[in-house]
């Protein structure tokens, strides 16, 4: 039985604007050195054209070589209902598992490699194995702060994340008609975008609504606390990576 590894990675934890993104890749130990050459870094210190072009050759990559890849699509609204019972560090050790559970199959043992989003980064692996539940008692879990840049595997799933993310914020100024930038509170594009997401009956679907960012902005516009959401929650997932091109990617 081939050596199999599992690395996660999440792109989108703190922006006030836009879906949190999280990605598992699953590979032959073997692989490791193909990521390498194709110079897989933490997705931070990239450029954003040399993470584009790298993100094309994971892509390449996965489909010739039959990698696993699980990309989980979070909305706000998700968030934002996770928020009145839970935190969000609860919310990615439910999104860091469906993941990974959607990124292999048939593999009985192997090793996971996570980019710990707990302060406490073992706690974050321990509550990650107690998801994922027995079936998965077999694998070995790795969990780390800033694992993508020790682990070319979450590097690879750091930078597809990301790209994912940014392509979902593109998506979203188009179709609002207005440059959100990159969605976080410190990005003057995207401070200077909340007035109009704030200003009608309610704040617009794109915002993570429990955001104090956003309870500033509403209040200070409507002078009345920023309305509760009540929605289903959003939670969307793409597995098969041919798919995932086709209908993103075109």
């Amino acid at each position: 039985m081939r050596d199999y590894s599992i690395g996660v990675d999440e792109a989108g934890r703190g922006p006030v604007i836009g879906p949190l993104i999280v990605c598992a890749m699953s590979i032959p130990a073997e692989d490791y050195p193909i990521l390498k050459e194709m110079g897989v870094r933490d997705s931070k210190i990239l450029s954003k054209g040399k993470r584009e072009s790298i993100y094309k050759l994971i892509i390449e990559q996965a489909v010739e070589r039959n990698w696993g890849m699980a990309i989980i699509v979070c909305e706000p609204s998700r968030i934002d209902n996770n928020r009145s019972s839970s935190n969000l560090n609860e919310l990615e050790v439910d999104l860091f598992s469906e993941a990974i559970i959607n990124s292999i199959d048939n593999y009985e043992s192997g090793s996971i490699f996570l980019d710990a989003c707990d302060v406490d980064q073992e706690r974050f692996g321990s509550k990650v194995r107690l998801k994922l539940g027995s079936e998965w008692s077999e694998w070995k879990i790795f969990s780390e702060h800033a694992m993508d840049s020790s682990n070319s595997l979450v590097a690879a799933s750091s930078i597809v994340a990301k790209v994912t993310r940014d392509d979902a914020m593109q998506k979203l100024s188009d179709e609002i008609g207005l440059d959100l930038g990159s969605g976080y509170p410190s990005d003057p594009k995207t401070r200077s975008s909340m007035k109009r997401l704030v200003s009608g009956k309610k704040p617009h679907d794109c915002l993570r609504w429990t955001w104090s960012t956003v309870e500033r902005a509403w209040t200070d516009l409507h002078g009345t606390p920023v309305p509760i959401r009540h929605e289903n929650n959003e939670i969307s997932s793409q597995t098969d990576i041919r798919h995932w091109i086709e209908g993103n990617h075109k």
